[in-house]
């Protein structure tokens, strides 16, 4: 199963088994970067632009935008920086919102076939953010999580999961447009975090055949030398049938590349020795 996203200027992504692993910047939000809520606050978006830039030079192949913080109207903000994005790069984007509003205003501008991430089992998610992905034909990202929180066990993670997809099937969302996401948590916090989310995995994969996408960095909060922790669950997720992860480009982008060549979806490590060719040029200069 292939998922296709693409920018306005048709930029084309593909996700699927088999196909090399999918990267999401993750790094344009808010969230404990003094500078960058600021310059939202000032509409002022060149440092949005900046670090759309690093991560495309970085390598992401889709960009997510988050901007829902306290003190920002996500209504105003949101279409202001995914245009912003979008001029910056020839790039599909990820929406991190839950604001029907706010993602409606952003996918008036036309974005060609983005993702909306992410649509948990809550009623009012459902109901408001899921129209919005049939009217507008975009990817969704489904979180297998609702009211009551992320569940603790594998077989609860994937009902939730198969609620949200009787759901998108009512309103005639195609099964190659869902990415789900089943929830990676901190090991710091729970010794079994990564066992139950693995484990989720593998039964989407065999249940559905869907696409699964992880917020690979969340299993390492809390805990020193993150990177390492990062690095080697990203490998236990792919080998697992992760497709796309949402992760910082320039720390993760080798690792992913790796990842892809040791199961055989770089033929003659073309990829992984042009990245870094790249590198070296870019070095050289």
């Amino acid at each position: 199963m292939k998922t296709r996203v693409f920018s306005p200027e048709g930029k084309e992504v593909l996700i699927g088994d088999g196909l090399p692993a999918v990267l999401i910047g993750e790094r344009i939000n808010p969230f404990g970067r003094g500078p960058i809520k600021e310059a939202l606050k000032a509409g002022d978006m060149e440092p949005i632009c900046q670090e759309a830039q690093r991560q495309l030079e970085a390598g992401a192949d889709i960009l997510m935008v988050s901007v829902a913080a306290f003190g920002l109207a996500e209504e105003v903000v949101l279409p202001q920086v995914a245009e912003a994005v979008i001029k910056t790069g020839d790039v599909p984007l990820c929406l991190e919102s839950r604001n029907p509003l706010a993602l409606e205003k952003a996918l008036q501008l036309g974005l060609g076939k983005p993702i909306i991430s992410s649509v948990s089992g809550e009623d009012p998610v459902l109901e408001q953010v899921l129209p919005l992905v049939k009217k507008y034909n975009t990817a969704v990202v489904i979180l297998a999580s609702d009211e009551t929180g992320i569940p603790k066990e594998s077989l609860i993670r994937v009902e939730i999961i198969k609620g949200i997809l009787n759901r998108a099937a009512s309103l005639g969302i195609d099964l190659e447009d869902i990415l789900v996401d089943c929830v990676a948590e901190s090991s710091a916090v729970n010794d079994q975090a990564v066992r139950v989310t693995l484990e989720t995995m593998e039964k989407v994969k065999q249940e559905w055949g869907l696409n699964l996408v992880l917020g690979a960095s969340n299993v390492s909060f809390g805990l020193p030398v993150r990177m390492v922790i990062n690095a080697v669950f990203l490998s236990l997720a792919v080998q697992a049938g992760l497709n796309c992860a949402i992760v910082d480009s320039a720390r993760m982008k080798p690792y992913l590349l790796a990842a892809d060549l040791l199961l055989g979806r770089d033929p003659r490590a073309r990829r992984y020795t042009a990245y870094y060719r790249r590198l070296k040029s870019a070095s050289a200069h």
